[in-house]
């Protein structure tokens, strides 16, 4: 018989960058291992150096990064330590994105502009990794950006269920902050059994995390209005959203959404808006400054960890979120 025989057994080896060390922590408890320990400092002129301080020959490696600000140094760093790990000989790499930075960038609005997220999903394939893994894409169609499987990860049943365990729902109204978000409002009015609304916005394609107007399409008066949304940046558009709900009657407003970005302006709006609560998972780190009594946070972690297993020992992702798409 040719050939040489091993009795090894498969390795899982987990990775963080710097960007969010706090949630891949989580992620590692969650999986019964550690992190793998890794040297990464920055050069004096901004250059990235990263080294893994185990051997990662022959393991099934995830590299996990979220892309929050400074983002593109985040992204940076990913590849390299994508790139690490295939000149290390691993045997597989997959990339996880809590969250997918650029992802708002996937087609073309006017002549001459970039579709980022394509470019992003081809410099991680590019750098090495065979595999992504994601949690609620701004548009599904980023899947098919990579050549290669990608595992997209639902927040909604975390959310949702959080909702739907502190408000009467009777009272509630599930609201769509614009027309692209329909789909995912749905969902959470079949999980909840409750009503949809819509926000119809105008807005101005040249000028970012801006409106020209929004008006309310549904029965919102006397309402417990729950927005729905993918992220907030500026919180200014989802602000102005609950404005207008409240302008209609709504009896009170609480916002949902997996992503807080949180930029510039967010701690303001967010503190001064007629919003009850803001609920928010932990796929970004929170700044120090919107650590306030409306927001809470709640972990991914335990939905990044089962999908890594499911990955892991060849099972199905799809089977933790039934009925989510």
């Amino acid at each position: 018989m040719s050939g040489i025989t091993t009795s090894g057994e498969k390795k899982l080896k987990l990775f963080s960058g710097r960007a969010h060390p706090e949630l891949a922590r989580e992620v590692a408890a969650a999986l019964g291992t550690e992190l793998v320990p890794t040297k990464a400092l920055d050069f004096a002129n901004g250059e990235i150096y990263v080294r893994f301080l185990e051997s990662a020959r022959g393991a099934d490696c995830f590299v996990m990064q979220s892309h929050t600000a400074p983002i593109n140094q985040w992204i940076m760093e990913q590849l390299i330590m994508i790139d690490a790990l295939k000149r290390a000989s691993a045997k597989s790499i997959t990339a996880i994105l809590p969250f997918y930075g650029y992802a708002r960038q996937d087609k073309k609005h006017l002549g001459r502009e970039p579709i980022s997220a394509r470019l992003v999903a081809d410099l991680l394939r590019q750098a090495g990794a065979d595999r992504l893994m994601a949690v609620d894409l701004h548009t599904a169609q980023i899947q098919g950006f990579f050549d290669g499987p990608v595992d997209h990860l639902f927040a909604l049943p975390l959310l949702a269920d959080y909702i739907g365990g502190k408000v009467d729902r009777d009272k509630l109204t599930v609201v769509s902050p614009d027309a692209g978000r329909v789909k995912v409002a749905d969902q959470w009015c079949d999980r909840l059994d409750a009503p949809l609304a819509i926000i119809h916005k105008r807005r101005d394609i040249t000028q970012a995390n801006t409106i020209l107007s929004a008006d309310v399409v549904g029965d919102v008066q006397d309402r417990v209005c729950v927005l729905v949304d993918d992220m907030i940046d500026t919180a200014g558009t989802i602000c102005a959203a609950a404005d207008a709900l409240f302008d209609n009657g709504a009896a009170d407003v609480v916002v949902a959404a997996t992503h807080g970005v949180l930029s510039g302006p967010a701690a303001d709006r967010l503190k001064n808006s007629r919003v009850s609560e803001f609920v928010f998972t932990n796929t970004l780190p929170t700044p120090a400054e919107l650590q306030l009594d409306k927001i809470t946070t709640l972990s991914i972690a335990p939905s990044i960890a089962a999908a890594i297993r499911e990955v892991f020992e060849e099972g199905s992702v799809t089977s933790l979120f039934e009925g989510v798409h």
